[in-house]
């Protein structure tokens, strides 16, 4: 039975008109001013931290948000300011206050895992607060029972690291150095924290003052009318050209994690039931997206508290799926998400004890593979609606890293998030490895050689890692590391049974792989949770992220394209007949490769694809845990 989540958090708006009457001029010049002051704050801490996950690999995130919670800005996702206002009376907050907190139970939805630590800073005007400036990063290590803070096995939040409940970090421009010692001692690498806690204070604090100044400059009824008037036109802009586009009636769809790290290998649901609403609905038009079905809550860490507020932040995060209904790619990447997108969706949750609705202590340190799977799950119940105009699967986001002692004897940790291929499109192919992180990277080769006793050997796309279609999946990475000191290999990672699904005909993509020694005495595969995998000195350790789903029948795909993937070595010789019926003629080697036009023609009419095919396909790895099965029963249209 699913339920609507009570909020204490209700959308509202701060003027009585809900900015009609924002002056429009202004209104561009504050939501400029935004975007700006947004990106001043993480300039500021990327150039001014020192952990290489925040610095290098850029895996943090700005918002900023008004007096009523919402958020304003839409370059990217954020974590939420409702657990701090709701323990610290907002009246009460001064000039200079920084609020901190990382619990996951705690955080309204708002933080993950307890890697993520999030910092809040109140924006004043006229002695009360008037919005918020807050970041939050995935930081190296919070203490817990390995380090990084992500124990595959976990069992309880207990083994993840320090919790840490909203506190006041600075009072009024002094920092709690209590606070402070106690979270650096839990920490392995206590420098980097406090480092880079002082780099998210500074630039959030200086944050509130570029917004300070914008609100003396026009006045704070102005400025939180053109508030209003920005998050309405968000509202309306989606209702327009979004919900549009979703005819009225209801669909089901499913996917699945595939491990939690404790049990064995099976499938962990997650299902979306979604319904859009007619205009005249008694509770307006919207989208109302029903979890009931959802799987019960894993015994590892693989858990997401999504069902608080509303599940306000779940809302803004699966949101940016929708934005792949607007009528051409270029719109698409001009539809920001904000709050405006709120009172569009409806969250409905099923009982406590499920994937999306744990309950303390439950373990959450790989959420991620169920936010991940969400948007995918997301994408293919909307694919359903609209006869397959979404992309395919994508899974862009795995931890992988090693740790020991580096040349001078020192500990070290390096943890990368390395990206992978996204799915194949109705117009175009997936583009290859992508991170769901905006503005994240993988580290630079540079760097890691001269600080980690390793070398990075080879950095390249994975052939044939893309799922066939006529619109192929993009690519992953393939990654050789050779290790020059004995360590430890970590890895947090999905989709190494299951793949990257295709859509509408199209093939799943190659999943994940970690190999270490391959070709020598001791190669082995590696599970895709692991936490302290041996690595001797002079060993390779190869990485292969998974590559995005394919869209449409790829006997369908221009033959030429299928020699171009060939001559820049994103698709194998054996690939272009096995996958995509195309005869190729020439040679890589005599720089001569093209195909025998009837040949191919010949080869695509005695295998053409059966429409009784499912709608999704899920790639060789479903049947291993679905007891044979090749498609679940909600695959078909």
């Amino acid at each position: 039975m699913s339920r609507r989540v009570p909020t204490r958090f209700p959308f509202g708006f701060l003027t009585d008109d809900a900015g009609a009457s924002a002056d429009p001029v202004l209104t561009e010049i504050v939501q400029g001013s935004l975007a700006s002051v947004e990106m001043e704050v993480e300039t500021a801490i990327a150039r001014t931290s020192r952990s290489p996950m925040i610095r290098d690999a850029h895996d943090f995130r700005a918002g900023i948000h008004d007096r009523l919670l919402r958020k304003l800005t839409g370059r990217s996702y954020s974590a939420l300011v409702h657990p701090v206002a709701r323990d610290f009376p907002i009246e009460d907050m001064r000039e200079g206050d920084v609020f901190f907190h990382n619990d996951v139970y705690r955080s309204e939805g708002g933080i993950g895992h307890l890697p993520d630590l999030c910092v809040t800073v109140p924006v004043l005007s006229g002695g009360r607060v008037v919005a918020f400036v807050q970041a939050f990063g995935h930081h190296d290590d919070i203490g817990g029972a390995v380090p990084g803070s992500m124990p595959s096995q976990a069992t309880s939040v207990f083994e993840e690291g320090l919790m840490v409940p909203p506190i006041k970090l600075w009072d009024a421009g002094v920092p709690n150095r209590s606070a402070l010692a106690i979270m650096t001692r839990n920490s392995r690498m206590p420098e980097s924290l406090a480092a880079d806690l002082d780099a998210e204070c500074s630039a959030c604090l200086m944050g509130a003052r570029r917004l300070g100044e914008m609100f003396n400059r026009y006045g704070v009824e102005a400025v939180e009318s053109s508030f209003d008037a920005i998050i309405g036109r968000t509202t309306d802009t989606y209702r327009r050209e979004i919900l549009s586009q979703i005819p009225v009636g209801s669909w089901t769809w499913e996917d699945y994690a595939e491990h939690d790290g404790v049990d064995e290998p099976k499938l962990h649901t997650q299902r979306i039931t979604l319904t859009r609403t007619a205009p005249d609905d008694p509770d307006g038009e919207r989208l109302v997206l029903d979890f009931d079905g959802t799987g019960p809550q894993a015994k590892g860490p693989i858990n997401h508290c999504g069902d608080y507020s509303d599940g306000v932040f779940l809302t803004k995060w699966l949101a940016p799926i929708l934005r792949n209904l607007a009528e051409s790619p270029e719109r698409m990447a001009e539809l920001d998400v904000n709050e405006g997108v709120v009172p569009l969706i409806e969250m409905r949750f099923p009982e406590p004890g499920t994937l999306l609705t744990p309950v303390f202590p439950a373990p959450t340190n790989a959420r991620t593979f169920v936010i991940l799977r969400l948007l995918g799950v997301l994408a293919g119940v909307v694919a359903k609606a609209v006869d397959g105009r979404m992309p395919a699967d994508q899974e862009t986001i795995r931890y992988t890293g090693v740790y020991g002692e580096d040349r001078d004897g020192r500990p070290y940790l390096m943890r990368e998030v390395l990206g992978g291929g996204s799915g194949g499109r109705y117009y175009a192919d997936g583009e290859d490895t992508i991170h769901v992180v905006p503005d994240s990277r993988n580290l630079p080769t540079e760097f890691t050689e001269s600080r980690f006793p390793f070398l990075v050997e080879s950095l390249s796309l994975a052939v044939d890692s893309g799922g066939a279609g006529e619109y192929r999946g993009g690519l992953g990475y393939e990654k050789q590391i050779r290790m020059l000191k004995d360590a430890h290999f970590m890895s947090i990672a999905d989709r190494s049974i299951l793949a990257c699904w295709g859509v509408k005909g199209g093939r799943a993509g190659a999943p994940f792989q970690v190999t270490i020694d391959p070709g020598g005495p001791h190669e082995r595969e590696v599970d895709a949770l692991a936490d302290a995998e041996p690595v001797r000195a002079g060993e390779v350790i190869r990485i292969r992220t998974t590559g995005g789903g394919g869209w449409g029948d790829p006997l369908r795909r221009d033959p030429a394209l299928v020699v171009r993937d060939v001559v820049w070595r994103k698709v194998s010789a054996e690939a272009a007949l096995r996958d995509y019926g195309v005869v190729l003629t020439g040679s890589l080697a005599a720089d001569d490769v093209g195909h025998d036009a009837e040949a191919t023609a010949a080869e695509r009419a005695a295998r053409s694809r059966d429409e009784a095919e499912p709608f999704f396909d899920r790639g060789p790895g479903y049947a291993r845990l679905a007891g044979g099965a090749t498609h679940a029963a909600v695959d078909r249209v």
